[in-house]
C-alpha cells in the first residue's frame, strides 16, 4: 500500500479511481483529480506548500513533485504525463502536457497547454513555455511547435496510464 501521510494537519485528497503503486509516497497538502496514477517510487510531497493535480494525470516511476516553502506551489492540469525520474518543483503545468524522462521543471516556470518538455531538459526558474511548444536542452529552449503526431503521443500517453493501472488492481 502506498504511503499516504498527513503533514502539518494536511491529509492528501485523492479523486475517484486513482492508482498509487505500493511504494509511491503522497504526503501533505495534495489534491489529486480523478483517474490519476502515481507509479513506483514516485513522490508527491506537499509538506511545504500545496500541490494540485487535475484529472487523468500520471506521475511515472521515480518522479518527484515538490514545492518551495511559502513561495512556490505546484499546479498540474488535466491529461498531463510526467515521465520517469522527472522533477517538477514549484511550477505550473497546464493541460495536455508531456514532461519527458529526467526533465527538471524549476520554480515559477509555466508550461503552456499542449507542450512537450524533452527528456533531460532543464526548465529554469520563471521560464514561460508557450502553448504547443517543444522545449529541449539545458537550459531548455524552444526547438519547434508540437505537430499532429506529437499531439497524438501526448493524448495516447495520458489515455494509456489509467489502462495500465487497471492491470495492477
Amino acid at each position: 500500500m502506498a504511503l499516504i501521510k498527513t503533514v502539518r494537519g494536511y491529509t492528501p485528497k485523492l479523486g475517484a479511481n486513482c492508482f498509487l503503486a505500493e511504494n509511491a509516497t503522497v504526503v501533505g497538502e495534495v489534491v489529486m483529480g480523478d483517474h490519476c496514477t502515481v507509479w513506483f517510487n514516485a513522490v508527491v510531497r506537499g509538506d511545504v506548500h500545496s500541490i494540485t493535480i487535475g484529472n487523468n494525470t500520471n506521475i511515472q516511476d521515480g518522479a518527484i513533485i515538490h514545492c518551495t516553502y511559502q513561495k512556490a506551489k505546484v499546479v498540474i492540469g488535466h491529461n498531463v504525463s510526467i515521465a520517469h525520474s522527472a522533477i517538477v518543483h514549484g511550477c505550473t503545468i497546464e493541460d495536455n502536457v508531456l514532461i519527458g524522462m529526467g526533465a527538471i521543471i524549476m520554480d515559477d516556470a509555466v508550461i503552456g497547454t499542449g507542450s512537450v518538455i524533452a527528456a533531460g531538459a532543464v526548465v529554469l526558474p520563471g521560464t514561460k513555455v508557450e502553448p504547443g511548444s517543444i522545449y529541449a536542452g539545458t537550459p531548455a529552449k524552444r526547438v519547434k511547435d508540437v505537430g499532429p503526431e506529437m499531439q497524438e503521443v501526448i493524448a495516447r500517453t495520458a489515455r494509456n496510464y489509467p489502462l495500465y493501472a487497471e492491470w495492477y488492481k
